[in-house]
């Protein structure tokens, strides 16, 4: 299977091997295109696209293999004031190509224009300069290789760099390390499998060109927010391309998905569909801008010599074009069917919904998603906010088949959980799924992906470790990232051999997972949190593809995992936790909530600024959900006590079903987090410790 073909055409876009040769088909608003294939010597040798339809060119090659590598050129205006940017002594890369082989080399001849000079056509030729993309054969035998096919409601993300996971782990093999093979791997398989988490949320891995002043300091863009192929898994992750075989990345990342996916873990990919790495108008001429630049960017209609900007990264796909939302739309399908890959999360999402200029839930990119047979039955996450604009901040503003990081959810627990005053009702709407942004929209609990930290901010350990961040190593002089964290150093800045602060640290962590774990809604942890990873303080290390970033895996806080483990399987063997539904009206009586003393919250109780502590009664029996196959989600009884008071409180148990017992299963103030056995029945007293939060079972 292929993404769409075009209209008229037997093949899509991009180059297309057959037996006898290869279809190359591009989109460009110039008078000409020449496919430029190049010998293993360098050799370049041009062919004019000499068929067309509208903007599209194209030609069958007689011949033409798989691992040839090619590219184009450009013929055409030259004309920034027009927005046109024709410059044939550019080689550029096809947007389509499956495999890229070979690294940008910054310099002149990569930019479109004269070195100061910005509206003149420059004549250096890029192609020493440019990666090639490289014919591939994408089949591959899927062939009883299931897809776990988690529903949302049972989902366990964990946020993963594809490299760092594996780059210094000691079980792979070293020239497996940092790529996808290694993450495959059994050692680097094994951890996830054990932890019980259900799917990776890979940071990504669409092939990717790291900004010029980066390189220039001795640094790099590992995040890899800076796409420049979206149909091409990034060479830097492949040990088949480190051993010599370019190509061998598309392979290397199926191996990967279906060696996760027998595992029963689900692959989500981070794409980056708001930006490319062409940057803004003093940019590289790299691809899309060389191509058809009107088609692939918004560009300012009061002058379209700029382009506009709601990234923050100098440039926006313009997903008010037809060419630009059929490449999206082309390169969703062509990863969910040819690569395997079950879903996504889309970085600055609402981005893509701003035709024109506001963000539109009524948007072409919403309609198509909604409509595409094979794409709107994945999962898509949003980030549902993007940069400089009105509306930046869409929380709760997606379409219903669309779930979304809860950012207010980050910040609501980050706060309650340092004690701040006057979260104790924002706490219980963000623990219940945050109904106030879903529920409205006839959207479910699952809308919510629940996170306390993750890639881009502080790592767990460092939100209990330090005040104040320390990004240094980055060389902007420590501006660069968020000053606002939430974070709470529990009394020193970093790294300390006080016994007391860092039992503290460790009771914050073990706090934070538990009401992560326990939410409704779908929770992600942030790799590493939980075996203590720490960046330093570094809250940007986007630029650090060095220890700062990669797990250390030589001292995991193994008591941390554990806990981690046993929360995580906690959930999934209770569908308390998992609500498929909100619960309003006479279903709300499911959710019944006390004060320490063990009486019911009233207004007055809700409205206190100094309230930090309540109980949870959560029933297990009334009016439970149902399975897909209809069955009843019967479950145990938990009562939730939670104290984020500085000093230990002792909780009444309140009285729920008639001689009811109960039996104490979490209590995150103990080292291992495991509450001491006994017996509870309705009036006993619970000592809750300080920062700390206790779960009571009563089996069914």
């Amino acid at each position: 299977m292929t993404p769409a073909t075009l209209p008229g055409l037997p093949f899509p876009l991009g180059a297309t091997p057959g037996p006898d040769g290869t279809n190359f088909a591009v989109v460009s608003g110039g008078d000409g295109v020449l496919l430029c294939l190049f010998d293993a010597d360098g050799t370049e040798t041009q062919v004019p696209l000499e068929e067309r339809d509208g903007e599209i060119w194209h030609a069958f090659v007689p011949g033409i293999r798989p691992g040839q590598a090619y590219g184009y050129r450009v013929t055409g205006p030259y004309d920034p004031r027009r927005g046109l940017r024709c410059n044939p002594a550019k080689l550029l890369i096809d947007p389509y190509t499956r495999a890229i082989d070979g690294q940008v080399r910054f310099g002149p001849e990569v930019y479109g224009h004269v070195d100061g000079d910005s509206w003149a056509p420059s004549t250096l030729d890029s192609a020493g300069h440019i990666p090639r993309g490289l014919v591939v054969d994408t089949s591959f035998d899927w062939t009883g290789r299931e897809r776990p096919q988690t529903s949302y409601v049972d989902t366990v993300l964990y946020e993963v760099h594809v490299k760092g996971f594996t780059a210094a782990h000691p079980g792979v093999p070293e020239k497996l390390r940092g790529t996808y093979a290694g993450l495959a791997h059994e050692a680097a398989l094994g951890h996830l499998v054990d932890l019980g988490v259900t799917a990776v949320e890979l940071l990504p891995v669409h092939h990717n060109v790291p900004e010029r002043f980066l390189l220039e300091r001795g640094l790099t863009n590992y995040w890899g927010y800076n796409t420049i192929g979206y149909f091409a898994p990034h060479a830097g992750y492949s040990a088949a391309v480190r051993a010599g075989r370019p190509g061998g990345q598309v392979e290397e990342f199926q191996e990967m998905v279906a060696t996760l996916h027998h595992a029963g873990i689900e692959v989500i990919l981070d794409v980056v569909f708001n930006h490319t790495a062409e940057h803004d108008h003093l940019g590289p001429t790299l691809s899309f801008r060389g191509l058809h630049n009107p088609a692939y960017y918004r560009l300012d209609p009061l002058d379209p010599r700029y382009y506009v900007d709601t990234t923050g990264c100098g440039n926006s796909l313009n997903a008010d074009n037809p060419f630009s939302l059929q490449l999206i739309m082309d390169s969703l399908r062509y990863w969910l069917i040819e690569m395997g890959v079950d879903g996504y999360r889309f970085d600055l999402a609402p981005t893509l919904a701003r035709e024109h200029g506001g963000f539109d839930r009524m948007a072409a990119f919403f309609d198509l998603v909604n409509q595409d047979p094979v794409v709107s039955r994945c999962k898509l996450i949003a980030e549902p906010w993007d940069v400089g604009q009105v509306d930046s901040y869409d929380l709760g503003r997606f379409p219903p088949i669309w779930s979304e990081w809860n950012g207010r959810y980050r910040d609501v627990m980050r706060d309650f959980w340092r004690s701040r005053e006057g979260l104790v009702g924002e706490f219980a709407n963000r623990l219940c799924g945050s109904s106030d942004y879903y529920l409205s929209g006839s959207r479910r609990p699952t809308a919510s992906v629940n996170l306390i930290t993750v890639h881009d901010g502080f790592t767990l350990a460092d939100l209990c470790s330090y005040d104040r961040k320390h990004n240094e190593a980055n060389g902007e002089d420590n501006r660069d990232g968020a000053d606002d964290n939430r974070s709470w150093n529990c009394g020193t800045e970093g790294p300390t051999n006080d016994p007391e602060i860092r039992a503290l640290r460790a009771g914050q962590q073990r706090a934070m997972l538990a009401t992560l774990l326990l939410s409704f809604g779908v929770p992600m942890i942030l790799g590493g949190d939980e075996i203590g990873r720490s960046q330093g303080g570094n809250n940007n290390a986007y630029c650090q593809d060095n220890e700062i970033s990669w797990f250390d895996w030589s001292a995991p806080d193994r008591e941390l995992r554990d806990f981690t483990r046993r929360l995580i399987r906690l959930r999934l063997a209770h569908p308390v936790f998992r609500r498929r539904r909100f619960l309003t009206g006479a279903a709300a009586e499911e959710l019944e909530w006390f004060t320490p003393a063990g009486a019911r919250m009233t207004l007055d109780d809700w409205a206190n600024p100094g309230s930090r502590s309540l109980t949870l009664y959560l029933d297990g029996a009334d009016n439970p959900d149902r399975a897909a196959d209809g069955s009843l989600l019967t479950d145990d009884d938990f009562m939730l006590m939670v104290n984020a008071w500085w000093k230990p409180l002792d909780f009444t148990l309140p009285g729920t079903r008639q001689a009811q017992t109960w039996e104490p299963l979490i209590d995150t103030h103990e080292p291992a987090g495991v509450a001491p056995s006994g017996k509870l029945t309705a009036g006993d007293q619970v000592t809750v410790g300080p920062r700390s939060l206790v779960l009571l079972q009563s089996p069914a």
